[in-house]
């Protein structure tokens, strides 16, 4: 029973040609530049990375060369785990696309890597279409209106805020002190951009009107940016 069992952990998928390594590397490569293309058109602005991009190309090809040497060695794919399970990745994604994009590289290694070429390029088609269609989507931006003023316009304040966007700027904050008040409102950008009213001041003169105010300040929330 000992010696089957050895004989079992030992077994190998039989030796690979010249040809049939190249011909897996060259389809992972193929696979991998369709990726790489995905990628390219579904980011755009700062968040798109060339190097992570290239990257991704090159985790592809790894990944099958890794599966070309594990092949069915069922104890030489026991010691590669091992062996990658001491890695660490700390490496920030900015995008939670970039996790989709990792898995897509990573999965297509391994079918080319165990010659599934029909499963690799047929998975890959349907993801590139989908990431291409709605990868470009974006959640509207989000605006943050911060206002210090003199406790004494705190009212007045609250009513421009309303009378300039009804219920669609949210309260999320207010801060006291004894001479002065601090609002944080939250808004869709949309909101922020409407088109004034005849006759309508801008939002950031008719609060510097109302005297008092230490500062104002709008900062846009986008999801080209995070941390």
């Amino acid at each position: 029973m000992r010696e089957t069992l050895l004989e079992l952990l030992e077994t190998s998928g039989g030796q690979l040609t010249a040809g049939t390594i190249l011909l897996r590397l060259a389809m992972s490569a193929v696979i991998a530049a369709f990726l790489f293309l995905s990628y390219r058109l579904s980011h755009s602005g700062s968040i798109y990375s060339v190097k992570f991009n290239v990257s991704l190309a090159a985790l592809t090809i790894i990944t099958t060369t890794v599966m070309i040497v594990i092949g069915n060695n069922i104890a030489l794919s026991l010691g590669m785990v091992g062996a990658l399970s001491i890695v660490r990745f700390r490496t920030a994604i900015k995008d939670a696309r970039d996790t989709v994009y990792i898995f897509w590289a990573i999965v297509v290694g391994i079918c080319c890597g165990s010659g599934d070429y029909l499963v690799a390029a047929a998975g890959s088609a349907f993801v590139f279409l989908v990431l291409l269609l709605f990868g470009r989507l974006r959640t509207d931006n989000r605006a943050l209106l911060v206002l210090r003023i003199a406790r004494i316009h705190e009212a007045r304040a609250e009513a421009l805020i309303f009378q300039y966007f009804d219920r669609k700027a949210i309260l999320r904050a207010r801060n006291t002190t004894e001479e002065t008040v601090e609002f944080l409102y939250e808004l869709s950008g949309k909101y922020l951009n409407r088109p004034r009213k005849a006759g309508e001041k801008p939002i950031t003169d008719a609060v510097y009107e109302l005297g008092g105010v230490e500062y104002f300040n709008i900062v846009l929330q986008s999801d080209d940016i995070s941390g």
